[in-house]
């Protein structure tokens, strides 16, 4: 199991170790900084942060020594316009960090708002936009759903080959590529989105995949938490089917799936749209071992008369499939030995947490 918890929070960088009476506070960094995302690479164990600084820009850090030290990256940047007089685009953040596959040496990749991905080939050291992800024409129907911008979140390197890569986007769907990212492919057929017109209600290139995990042992199961429910793929997200019988909602932003396991995954319910609460004020997450023909309501530890919302990182399973971390938008943060039946309440006093990642 992990001992080790990552917390990227808006007021700085958060970790927790496992010791023998529990799990206990590391020093934080960027204190009063809005991180991002957090990335440990499984590769060489470096841990990067994005930060999100308003007018001051986005900046990217690296640790090689497990947080104790920071070395500032260049962060992603678009090229400057080709045509005199325009401006490129400005970076608003970094949405989700992924390490490329074990083949992949240095390769990072960087999901970010507005409307792109990004490359880095040198541990972050230097970026490249992914043109070809970029230059779709379909690019120009994406538009934002929680935030103003179109945002690529998940980003996933098939561990089978590397060269595979998927990623999501609110609002612009789900995109292949079979060549690391030099042509890309519309994927994820069958998502539905209830917010369009009946007769645009499946265009794919529309569709807000709030987040999308692969099995690792199995990574043509991928389970999608959609805008509009749960939806799940067993042929790599090409295409998908809805599961519409989930108590107490299909609503949400975060899925984990099991490392070993298909079969298994994790969902936390809301309610949707203008609220974004738990349902009836009572916080559960909901846990699927039969690939999403009936779901458990889990919510031992877990607090009623509660309006803590998960967003889409905030959820985490570690390698061996007992552990989960979960963080919430008023600081609390739970986590779970038991595949999620009992949930303790590791702390209750940190800032609105954008994601937890073991590493």
């Amino acid at each position: 199991m992990s001992e080790l918890l990552q917390v990227a929070s808006r007021k700085g960088l958060f970790s927790f170790r496992r010791g023998p009476s529990g799990w206990s506070a590391d020093a934080p960094a960027f204190i009063g900084e809005p991180v991002s995302a957090v990335l440990t690479d499984p590769r060489d164990g470096a841990v990067y942060a994005a930060l999100r600084l308003g007018h001051f820009g986005v900046k990217l850090h690296r640790s090689d020594d497990g947080g104790r030290t920071w070395k500032a990256l260049p962060a992603p940047a678009f090229p400057p316009a080709p045509t005199a007089g325009e401006d490129a685009p400005s970076v608003d953040t970094i949405w989700t960090l992924a390490a490329g596959g074990a083949d992949q040496p240095g390769w990072i990749w960087a999901g970010i708002a507005p409307s792109a991905v990004f490359l880095s080939r040198d541990r972050g050291e230097s970026w490249e936009l992914v043109r070809g992800l970029y230059d779709r024409p379909e690019r120009e129907k994406w538009f934002g759903g929680g935030t103003e911008l179109a945002a690529p979140h998940s980003v996933r390197v098939d561990p089978r080959d590397s060269r595979r890569i998927t990623v999501a986007v609110s609002c612009g769907g789900v995109w292949k590529s079979d060549d690391a990212g030099d042509s890309w492919r519309q994927a994820g057929h069958g998502l539905r989105n209830a917010y369009m017109p009946p007769d645009q209600a499946f265009d794919p290139s529309t569709q807000d995949p709030h987040l999308i995990v692969a099995c690792p042992a199995d990574p043509d199961v991928v389970w999608c938490q959609h805008h509009n429910g749960v939806f799940k793929s067993e042929d790599g997200a090409e295409t998908f089917n809805e599961i519409t019988d989930i108590d107490p909602s299909v609503f949400g932003f975060v899925v984990a799936a099991h490392p070993r396991d298909r079969d298994t995954a994790w969902f936390v319910p809301a309610v949707k749209d203008e609220c974004r609460v738990p349902v009836d004020g009572k916080l559960v997450v909901t846990r699927t071992r039969d690939g999403g023909k009936s779901f458990e309501v889990l919510d031992g530890g877990l607090p009623n008369n509660c309006w803590d919302l998960i967003y889409r990182h905030a959820l985490d399973v570690d390698g061996s499939g007992q552990r989960l971390a979960m963080g919430s938008t008023t600081g609390n943060l739970w986590v779970s030995e038991d595949g999620g039946e009992r949930w303790a309440h590791v702390s209750a006093h940190l800032p609105p947490i954008a994601q937890v990642a073991f590493g």
